[in-house]
């Protein structure tokens, strides 16, 4: 059994702090958006224009896209008369798949703009956004911001018995095991070249299977608790329609991915 830790916040001026799951989210932009531009250039289309120049747009959508599904799909019992701005405070609570909705909102809006098709840079952003993603959910884990059901399994964390009421599954622990796995199996699969939007096809399919099964697993028992809609939670929907979109990517035509 993992024990139950939590890292110091740096605090700073004015109130203001940072702790360990802001650094490596950051670290995770950082790390996905640098694989991400080297990966154009090396595998594929061999430009990374494009993706340097993207990277805000995907991560000021990912923000606000987070923080909307976390408050209205999630949590909407915190939307009150008495505090109007918290839709605006997106630093207050973030959901992943809300981020990754976002950031494609943001992607698709970019390519738009610049009039440049996005499929040849799928690959690349899927090489940078596994590796990348798995950084962020060490930071979900240092935090224990998703603690899941009472659990004697061995990878369980030591949750504390007054206000968790003993071990329970730790999800962001969970989701890094899943990311770092799917990471390896798309720099092996680069190796062969499959074709063209075919590794952001894995990602999606392998990431959303088990995301879809582990979700059953977060708790229900505690105080502040995602809401369900028919049993399910808003995650779990999101990656129904996330995994109907990599079977597509895997099954439709697409160029060859040739040697640069």
């Amino acid at each position: 059994m993992i024990p139950y830790f939590e890292l110091p916040a740096l605090n700073l001026p004015f109130g203001q702090r940072i702790d360990i799951f802001g650094v490596l989210s950051a670290a995770g932009v950082v790390l996905g958006a640098w694989l991400a531009a080297r990966q154009a250039r090396q595998y594929w289309p061999g430009r990374d224009g494009p993706l340097r120049e993207m990277v805000t747009w995907a991560v000021v959508f990912g923000l606000f896209g987070g923080h909307f599904m976390h408050v209205f799909a999630y949590h909407p019992e915190l939307l009150t008369a008495a505090d109007p701005f918290l839709i605006l405070r997106f630093w207050e609570g973030l959901s992943s798949m809300g981020g990754v909705l976002g950031a494609l909102v943001g992607i698709f809006i970019y390519f738009r703009r610049i009039k440049t098709p996005v499929s040849p840079f799928l690959d690349a952003l899927a090489l940078g956004t596994a590796p990348g993603w798995m950084v962020a959910r060490i930071g979900c884990f240092f935090v224990h911001d998703h603690p899941g059901v009472r659990t004697d399994f061995f990878l369980a964390v030591d949750f504390p018995v007054r206000m968790y009421g003993g071990p329970r599954h730790d999800l962001g622990l969970y989701d890094v095991f899943v990311l770092g796995a799917i990471s390896i199996l798309l720099y092996a699969l680069k190796q062969r070249r499959p074709r063209e939007g075919r590794l952001m096809g894995v990602l999606a399919v392998c990431y959303t299977v088990p995301r879809f099964f582990l979700d059953f697993l977060r708790a229900s028992d505690l105080s502040f608790v995602d809401r369900r809609y028919a049993g399910l939670t808003p995650g779990q929907y999101v990656v129904v329609g996330l995994f109907a979109a990599g079977v597509w990517l895997l099954t439709r035509e697409a160029p060859e991915v040739k040697p640069l």
